[in-house]
């Protein structure tokens, strides 16, 4: 597909697509020709609010259509989004907002107070638009649900903000379009990785067409694209969650079913009311519904095509599942610096239950010694390199980070994933290892390096070392072995983990501490995290 700028991709959806459901949330349904309007009306709300292309907002709500609309509206004036998680605390929304440079933001009303506080200590927020959940939703679904109390609602100023639903009553201005380069910038998703705060990375329209369009067509043979309708079961902030999510709207005219947050019996109701072909979720969510007390009561006999992706699927969620569905659980492999898939398993032939997918056809790999980067023999684990074009190529402000895994070999750039796979001759990628202190917990990346930041900052710790121990459940459990100074008494790890839970979002609080009179350093003093899990592993092998 030749890559043009996102929006003109919706455009051209809309145009054949029109009057077919676009969205659906919470039972209602949002043509392709309805949310145009919406996100053009929002766009030129926008833009006399003073936000010129090439400046940064944040979303900072739970998946609901205004959240797509809002993203829509930014691609339209031109404007780069900055999607972040609506669990986020004080903490992280200002180092956000303040690396990127975002002055405006839309927030969830049970967010303001967390973006009050950031602006009382000096982030510059000019405009700030808040909305709730249902601001879209018909009056009456909004009478019920308010009338029931089955909604949040967040305490709001009466002055200096801007009501989404007023935004929404702008009149269009086609004049304001912006006609971006594919080579420019559209959002910045960030991401927890190797240092102590989360990374920046621009993804601009070329990549993000070509990718998720990849990525798409990778069912095709089992769906027709327009013809699908995808339950969409993560945040739209995720990289995971916008090929899901976005991408189908701009791409394929598919139908979109989303939620505010993850709830089981909703899900599994809409995949019956629906007739849903499509489900997305990390591997947590399957073994969520395998585990549903109630799931014998909904019928997902319209599901043709399920994938994960965010972590490695455990084999027993996959056997299972195909017992009692009879159908496989696809997944991928990729990053979000990858801007997603750079393996996927294909539905054509029969590749083996423990793979995590096959290269896709615009994307290479090299497999290589972690230290030397020099390649490892055929078959032999090693770290996985991934190059595309085109392809991110740097984190935002982050020239360091930028050096360490964006690397040149051989004239061509390649991102250094971190992770330890194995390539069969047959082309199929198997994970073995980590290699970077990256914890996937719950199909999140958390920097090890952030939450051991968070505990030496506390007055009693004098050295912390995080790791994450495998968890069938969850992916991995994130533990924490401290070192207290010698003259503290009376700390406990929960007092440890409540210092976390006041400055962590709450899904990278540890869930265990270990204390210990020292940890294990290598050579050149650096923390041996690998062997404090082999340590774990062989601990639980005992028990």
């Amino acid at each position: 597909m030749k890559s043009k700028p996102v929006y003109d991709s919706f455009a051209e959806t809309v145009a054949v697509e029109g009057a077919k459901p676009a969205l659906i949330y919470l039972g209602e349904e949002y043509s392709y020709k309805r949310l145009a309007g919406a996100a053009e009306r929002v766009a030129s709300a926008l833009h006399d609010l003073g936000i010129q292309q090439g400046e940064r907002v944040i979303i900072y709500m739970p998946n609901c259509p205004q959240w797509v609309v809002m993203w829509l509206a930014i691609q339209y004036i031109g404007a780069l989004a900055v999607p972040v998680s609506p669990i986020y605390t004080v903490h992280d929304l200002s180092y956000i907002a303040t690396d990127s440079g975002a002055r405006a933001i839309l927030c969830a009303d049970t967010n303001y107070g967390y973006v009050k506080k950031a602006k009382e200590e000096g982030v510059p927020f000019d405009t700030i638009i808040v909305s709730n959940v249902v601001d879209m939703l018909p009056w009456w679904k909004r009478y019920i649900a308010f009338g029931f109390d089955r909604v949040p609602e967040g305490k709001v100023d009466s002055g200096n903000i801007h009501l989404f639903n007023k935004l929404l009553a702008s009149k269009p201005n086609p004049d304001i379009k912006a006609n971006p380069r594919t080579d420019e910038v559209l959002e910045i998703l960030y991401t927890g990785g190797t240092t102590q705060f989360p990374k920046g990375v621009p993804i601009r329209h070329d990549v993000f067409t070509q990718s998720f369009t990849t990525s798409l067509k990778i069912s095709e043979s089992l769906i027709p694209p327009r013809e699908n309708c995808i339950v969409q079961g993560a945040p739209l902030f995720h990289v995971l969650g916008q090929q899901y999510g976005l991408a189908p709207l701009c791409f394929t005219g598919a139908t979109v079913i989303i939620t505010p947050k993850v709830n089981l019996d909703a899900l599994l109701l809409f995949i019956k009311r629906y007739n849903a072909k499509t489900l997305f979720g990390v591997p947590t969510l399957y073994r969520m519904i395998l585990e549903h007390d109630r799931i014998d009561f909904y019928d997902l006999s319209s599901l043709r095509y399920c994938f994960t992706g965010g972590d490695v699927l455990p084999m027993e969620v996959q056997r299972r599942w195909q017992e009692k569905f009879g159908t496989r659980i696809y997944q991928g492999y990729g990053a979000t610096e990858t801007c997603g898939g750079v393996t996927m398993v294909f539905v054509e032939g029969n590749p083996p239950e423990d793979t995590i997918g096959s290269i896709l056809p615009i994307k290479k790999v090299k497999i290589v010694h972690p230290e030397t980067t020099e390649e490892v023999q055929p078959g032999q684990p090693g770290e996985v390199l991934a190059n595309s074009s085109p392809m991110i190529t740097y984190y935002w402000n982050k020239e360091e980070e930028t050096r360490e895994c964006f690397i040149d070999i051989d004239g061509e750039l390649w991102y250094r994933t971190g992770d330890i796979v194995k390539l069969d001759e047959n082309g199929y990628m198997y994970f073995v290892d980590r290699t970077a202190d990256i914890i996937k917990h719950k199909g999140y990346r958390i920097s090890a390096s952030e939450i051991e930041a968070t505990l030496k900052d506390h007055p009693a710790v004098i050295a912390a070392c995080v790791v994450g121990i495998p968890d069938v459940r969850v992916g991995e459990r994130i533990k924490a072995f401290v070192v207290l100074k010698e003259d503290v008494e009376g700390v406990t790890g929960y007092d440890l983990m409540r210092w976390c839970k006041d400055r962590l979002t709450s899904y990278k609080v540890p869930g265990y501490i270990e204390f210990r009179d020292m940890l294990p350093k290598s050579k050149v003093g650096k923390y041996l995290r690998r062997e404090l899990r082999a340590q774990e592993r062989k601990r639980e092998d005992v028990y």
